[in-house]
């Protein structure tokens, strides 16, 4: 089963066809010009930045696929397995109950929502049936407090008949440029629902508004990603919308740029942007824009017969930088792992770019790639997998110099190269361990049969370091190894 339908399929996929593609279930932090949404979350306050990782098959109560999420509280040390919050619907204060398939923590998205300092967590459950509407899906806040998350209120659908899986894609902002924190909500459907002026613990919003953009909608389609960041520098946080296009033969990956203004996102100014599953806005070139990275596992261009979509014609991906600008999107630059001295080559399945996350590793004041590469080969060994770091530079991506290549073959990095690990199957770059550089975790969704793990690999201040790296398990994180959680999956936004 090739990747984009595996996003889709989320909480019903099988172990088999995980083992034939690629989870992919994320995007990156933005970091350029918002107006409230900052690009390290603190669900405590303590200073220390903090993540949140899916487990979304983890069984809860007996019931399969149920699905967690684990909190992961930063500390001088960076995250542990120790200091932690790991939430299901059968936790204390959490709407709901754990039921069979509901995919719980498969999307979320930070933001301080109520305005209160600490920053909550928005997950969803795009699986859980509500009220006899099956797979209608739901959606919470997990809230943040001195002792990290604890409590939730639901974010109710409010057009239940419309849809199905509310919640499949979430973002948070400040699209209106008031100073507090918006909710966006993808379901099914091509319209996207958007809570303004910040959620209170008792679910009430400062108001509502939807739009609609040109990809599918119903069936298997809808809101693949959403993802937040101020392309043209105006304050106003803006929203790229990933689905399906309508106008071709295969239903190709697609996205829309949806600029904010001081109404709320602006539709009728949105426009289409380059093909790629995973989308990442943050700063590369130093130019006050934020730039959209996206990755796609596929390459028309390189295709062969029949379906260019399915993995047997698909090639090893590549990196679209599309950089920002007053105007919004402008110049469109690829990356592949046959560019400049990109460490390895790109060859068929190694679904180069498929995971992507953006932040600040060495402080210069550009944002820096982590591009997974779950499927790649080494050692003869299959799908292993393995993660590139990029270094932005005032001419944008540095794909000559400076670069990093991690496997769990690496010196340092804990772990070996193990068939099906799918090490890079999640990324993401923040600081966990308040030194103000992005430190990297790298999920690891397939090892030890679909498990799932995560490893901490610390920034140096200069560069990513194995120094100080650890793996974490998905029962040292109080994860049941039940039935395959696939824990490090995926990773708040």
């Amino acid at each position: 089963m090739h990747k984009k339908h595996l996003r889709l399929a989320l909480a019903t996929a099988t172990a088999a066809a995980l083992t034939g593609g690629l989870l992919t279930f994320t995007a990156a932090t933005a970091t350029a010009g918002d107006s409230v949404h900052h690009p390290v979350a603190d669900f405590n306050n303590d200073g220390y930045g903090d993540v949140a990782y899916s487990a979304g098959y983890a069984t809860v109560g007996g019931k399969r696929g149920a699905g967690q999420i684990v909190a992961l509280y930063g500390s001088a040390s960076g995250v542990t397995s120790t200091k932690r919050a790991t939430i299901s619907q059968n936790t204390t204060g959490v709407p709901g109950n754990a039921e069979t398939g509901d995919g719980f923590g498969w999307v979320s998205a930070y933001g301080d929502f109520n305005s209160d300092g600490f920053d909550d967590l928005a997950v969803s459950a795009p699986y859980e049936d509500v009220d006899g509407d099956t797979d209608g899906g739901t959606v919470l806040v997990a809230w943040g407090s001195a002792s990290g998350l604890s409590g939730a209120t639901t974010v109710k659908d409010p057009a239940v008949s419309s849809h199905d899986r509310w919640g499949a894609a979430l973002a948070a902002g400040d699209f209106d440029g008031d100073g507090t924190e918006d909710l966006a909500v993808g379901s099914s459907s091509n319209r996207v629902y958007v809570f303004k002026g910040g959620i209170s613990k008792t679910g009430t919003y400062g108001g509502r508004y939807s739009f609609t953009t040109d990809i599918q909608s119903g069936g298997g389609a809808g809101t693949i990603n959403l993802t937040a960041g101020d392309a043209n520098g105006d304050q106003r946080t803006d929203l790229v919308v990933d689905g399906y296009e309508t106008d071709s033969d295969y239903g190709w990956n697609t996205n829309f740029y949806v600029p904010g203004s001081a109404s709320g996102l602006d539709a009728a100014s949105a426009r289409e942007l380059k093909r790629g599953v995973i989308t990442g806005i943050a700063d590369v070139n130093g130019d006050g824009f934020g730039d959209i990275v996206t990755g796609q596992d596929w390459d028309p261009a390189k295709a062969g017969s029949g379906d260019p979509s399915m993995p047997e014609t698909s090639t090893g991906g590549k990196v679209h930088i599309i950089y920002g600008s007053a105007d919004g999107p402008a110049t469109t630059v690829a990356v592949t792992q046959d560019s400049g001295n990109v460490p390895g080559s790109s060859e068929r399945g190694d679904f180069f770019g498929s995971e992507l996350s953006l932040g600040d590793i060495n402080g210069d004041g550009y944002a820096d790639l982590a591009a997974g590469a779950p499927g790649e080969n080494l050692n003869s060994v299959v799908n292993t997998g393995a993660v590139t770091v990029l270094y932005g530079s005032a001419s944008g991506l540095d794909t000559s110099s400076g670069y990093q290549y991690f496997a769990q073959s690496s010196y340092g990095v804990p772990g070996t190269d193990e068939k099906d690990d799918l090490f890079g199957g999640e990324v993401k770059l923040t600081d966990v361990n308040g030194d103000g550089k992005a430190d990297l975790t790298v999920g690891a969704y397939g090892e030890n049969d679909f498990n799932g793990s995560l490893v901490y690999l610390p920034s140096s201040g200069a560069r990513i370091t194995t120094v100080g790296a650890r793996s974490l398990s998905a029962s040292s994180v109080g994860v049941s190894t039940d039935a395959q959680p696939v824990f490090g999956a995926n990773a708040a936004n």
